[in-house]
């Protein structure tokens, strides 16, 4: 029993510095997308406030790679849960929870990346940086 939970305990720190990662990401992109926004104000070009667009887009990307390899080390945490305690090797190997091939990985990417917080979130930061670029354009017209 006592393997068991020392590896569950692995897995879960691992987790928890994934779900880490994630919230620095957001974090981050929120402090960019806000700072380029102010300059954009201030500078007045239009063209400034579309190229937000750009690390809003970067940052849903790695935020979509951290869910993932979340998602897989869960699966490996289910794993060992259901696990007897004299199989338990304390292998991190995630490889058999991708699916096979690139494209295989892609759709696991895809998958985590288009969920509903993630497409939330990063839709509003992009959706605001559109709003502030087409609120410029009319304001120096």
């Amino acid at each position: 029993m006592e393997n068991r939970r020392f590896h569950l305990n692995l897995i879960q720190e691992i987790v928890n510095r994934l779900a880490s990662a994630s919230f620095q990401v957001k974090g981050w992109s929120v402090l960019l997308v806000s700072a380029l926004l102010v300059l954009a104000a201030q500078a007045s070009p239009v063209q400034l406030s579309l190229v937000v667009v750009i690390p809003v887009v970067g940052f849903w990307a790695l935020d979509g790679y951290f869910l993932c390899q979340e998602r897989y080390f869960r699966r490996l945490y289910d794993r060992v849960r259901k696990q007897e305690e004299d199989a338990i090797d304390f292998a991190m190997d995630i490889s058999a929870f991708k699916r096979k091939g690139r494209l295989g990985r892609m759709r696991d990417w895809w998958s985590a990346a288009s969920s509903v917080t993630l497409l939330l979130f990063f839709g509003m930061l992009a959706l605001l940086a559109a709003s502030v670029s087409f609120a410029l354009h009319y304001l120096e017209s």
